[in-house]
């Protein structure tokens, strides 16, 4: 459970805007774009992303950056929901809060005494968002799983990898990563109608419908044309070639892996500008053949179009053969997690924000995704150690004295960092 507020004009309908919070993206967004938002979580039954790699030192909850990466600029408050007193603290705070959001399994927020209706009765214009994998309600609510189960249930699975081989899946939790951005644009929605009518809601985004908004144009195929797409590697029915094609190996980085650092390139070809462009670039006469004259004939020949790409590239550096083709033919480096911390154009855009973290020290965050001129983002702090915030959120927010948060340390309803 969290919440988030951020200062506003004295004209603004709100002055506060106060958030409890999903996992994703679509809480840090509200928590750098200025809001106060505070994440509640328990020791008992931490975030499993918390003993998720990689960590910085030893492995712990406290040392996991793929989760801290997520929880930047946030307050964290130690709250166990389900101890004495629990019930609560999340109405208090969902009555300091101006938006709530859950993403347990549909039933959960209502056995803590927490359900929507709970929360209106003390905060009558409250925003709260549930999310979860098939929405509140119907014959698969209670389904219980992560975005690596509903990648494949959403259709993904079966359209990514090759045709000879089993169905793969995109990287992680795919529908996690993103219906988050659903989950912001619903958010925002609600947020508008609040200020221009003072009515708050319920908002249900469920990741199996919100998945499915990516898929439109399969769908839609199936739906006019009764075609199946199929899973076909790295091609697509509009370009050829269209694939990621092998060039000279590089060196590791000091300090970097062992063994050979395999260097990539993506090409594509869309438009007969874009493949007379690439024949012109690469000059091998072979691609002069009338097996490649249009884009029909290429995709009819596509096995040997790209061992002819594949002969050019495996001869030249990936930076050569970037710097050869664009801008006329879309060519782009694969880069690889070295490649990307040093990468000048994000460097440049102080994309990558050194945090100092309560355990791990120096660690780089991503950073924005949107330059706002007028309202840009901040990273104001590190994600916060499981309960690093409890005794501010408590004392500062919702007005709990000094021996009242004791009390609650003391029987286990919260908890508080202790290095």
């Amino acid at each position: 459970m969290s919440a988030s507020s951020a200062s506003r004009s004295a004209t603004s309908p709100w002055r506060r805007s106060r958030a409890r919070q999903t996992p994703g993206r679509a809480r840090r967004s509200a928590a750098d774009y200025g809001a106060t938002v505070v994440r509640s979580e328990t020791i008992t039954r931490p975030d499993v992303l918390r003993f998720a790699p990689p960590f910085k030192g030893e492995p712990g909850p406290d040392s996991a950056q793929f989760w801290a990466d997520y929880n930047s600029s946030k307050l964290g408050l130690g709250l166990n929901l389900a101890a004495p007193g629990g019930r609560e603290v999340g109405l208090a705070l969902a009555e300091w809060a101006d938006v709530v959001i859950e993403a347990f399994t549909p039933g959960v927020m209502a056995r803590f005494g927490l359900a929507y209706e709970d929360l209106v009765a003390v905060h009558p214009d409250l925003i709260m968002l549930s999310t979860c994998m098939n929405g509140q309600d119907g014959p698969r609510a209670t389904f219980a799983g992560y975005g690596t189960v509903m990648a494949p249930m959403s259709g993904f699975s079966n359209l990514t990898g090759w045709p000879d081989r089993a169905p793969s899946t995109p990287y992680g939790a795919y529908t996690d990563f993103v219906c988050q951005r659903i989950c912001a644009t619903a958010l925002i929605a609600a947020i508008d109608h609040h200020r221009r009518t003072g009515e708050g809601q319920h908002l249900d985004v469920a990741q199996y419908e919100g998945a499915l908004q990516f898929l439109a144009p399969w769908l839609l195929d199936v739906e006019l044309n009764g075609r199946l797409a199929e899973r076909d590697g790295n091609r697509s029915p509009w370009a050829a070639p269209h694939g990621v094609f092998r060039c000279l190996d590089g060196a590791w980085p000091e300090g970097g892996g062992e063994g050979v650092r395999e260097r990539w390139v993506a090409i594509a070809a869309e438009t007969e500008g874009q493949w007379d462009a690439l024949r012109a670039a690469i000059r091998m006469p072979e691609l002069d053949d009338p097996r490649f004259a249009s884009l029909a004939a290429r995709k009819a020949n596509e096995d040997e179009l790209e061992t002819i790409v594949a002969a050019f590239t495996a001869t030249r550096t990936r930076e050569e053969v970037v710097a050869l083709l664009q801008p006329d033919v879309v060519a782009a480096p694969v880069n690889d997690p070295y490649d990307l911390l040093e990468d000048p154009q994000l460097l440049h855009r102080g994309y990558l924000v050194e945090l100092e973290h309560t355990v791990m020290g120096p660690v780089r965050y991503q950073g924005p995704e949107a330059t706002l001129s007028a309202t840009p983002m901040t990273l104001s702090k590190a994600a916060p150690a499981l309960g690093e915030d409890t005794r501010h959120v408590l004392g500062e927010l919702l007005g709990y004295s000094e021996s009242e948060i004791d009390e609650l340390v003391a029987a286990g309803t919260v908890e508080v960092f202790a290095p």
